[in-house]
């Protein structure tokens, strides 16, 4: 396969991950928002951060409010990790690859797009955005159906799994990190029933409150959850499930290609050190320490796959 194809297809896939993974970090910042007695709109300067886009942010705002920030976040095109410049990303790599695809793959992109452009074409009212985020996340999942129900499971499909999955366990842990390390307002709270509040709201925000239900059957504790969105292998958005899946697909491309590069090597190692730790030894370490070093890790991962199959040749 060409590289550019390649890279047309992991990066199709990456920018769906992500349109739909800000939709849900923009959830997360307003459900926590509407436990906060007192909430500023300050607090979202740590979504901002989450989404590593304060800098850019800042670049056009003279200070953080939460409707300027839910905008930018949502529909700015100036922000390139908003949900329209992701859906315009995925649209624009899918008319590249677009022999690759199967034409249900194709045509629920581009309705997303067409769906999307319309209803983020102004700026949204408050009461609006529930609807227009779970309708951002049906249309990402109807698009991921399609493709994994349509297409060959050839390098095609492994390099736009392997994009879902490093976005997706990039998004995680970014959800995550929002809670510990800006939106809880006080350690003093930490184990009160707003920090409960707070944990139920994370675990919606990434469809995952009934499920961690009946994984744990317990209340609401920081560790449990913790273990659940990082270590638990059944839960399809955890990081080590995750890498299970780029670990796989990865190997699937080696064999095609009777080649090992140092991607593998690299993705091989994070999924063992998931897989050989536990929750006390993250929260000892500190779950923001934890999650920042994984996220430098998986965005080497991104660059060495990016290198190492010669994307942009």
């Amino acid at each position: 396969m060409l590289g550019r194809t390649a890279n047309g297809l992991y990066w199709m896939f990456r920018y769906i991950e992500r349109a739909e993974n800000i939709a849900r970090l923009v959830d997360a910042g307003l459900r926590m928002s509407l436990t906060r007695t007192g909430a500023s709109d300050e607090d979202w300067t740590g979504v901002l951060q989450s989404a590593d886009v304060l800098d850019i942010y800042q670049q056009g705002n003279d200070k953080v409010t939460a409707a300027d920030a839910v905008d930018f976040l949502l529909r700015d095109l100036k922000n390139p990790s908003s949900v329209m410049s992701c859906v315009d990303a995925a649209r624009n790599n899918a008319r590249m690859v677009r022999t690759a695809l199967t034409r249900e793959t194709w045509e629920a992109t581009n309705e997303c797009w067409i769906e999307l452009k319309q209803i983020l074409a102004r700026r949204l009212k408050s009461a609006d955005l529930p609807e227009v985020i779970d309708t951002i996340k049906r249309r990402a999942g109807l698009i991921r159906g399609a493709f994994h129900g349509s297409m060959l499971r050839n390098e095609i499909y492994n390099f736009a799994r392997i994009g879902t999955f490093i976005e997706r366990a990039d998004n995680t842990s970014r959800i995550l990190d929002v809670k510990y390390y800006v939106l809880l307002p006080a350690v003093m709270q930490v184990g009160s029933s707003l920090d409960n509040i707070q944990w139920e709201s994370i675990l919606r925000s990434v469809s995952a409150h009934r499920s961690y239900r009946w994984a744990y059957d317990d209340e609401y504790r920081p560790a449990n959850i913790a273990d659940f969105l990082i270590l638990n292998g059944q839960m399809p958005r955890s990081l080590v499930y995750s890498y299970d899946k780029i670990v796989s697909n990865l190997g699937y491309i080696a064999r095609e290609y009777s080649e090992r590069l140092a991607a593998h090597d690299t993705a091989e190692s994070i999924r063992h050190s998931l897989m050989n730790t536990t929750v006390n030894t993250i929260m000892e370490q500190g779950l923001h320490e934890f999650l920042d070093n994984f996220m430098a890790r998986n965005n080497q991962l991104g660059q060495e796959i990016t290198e190492g199959y010669r994307f942009y040749s």
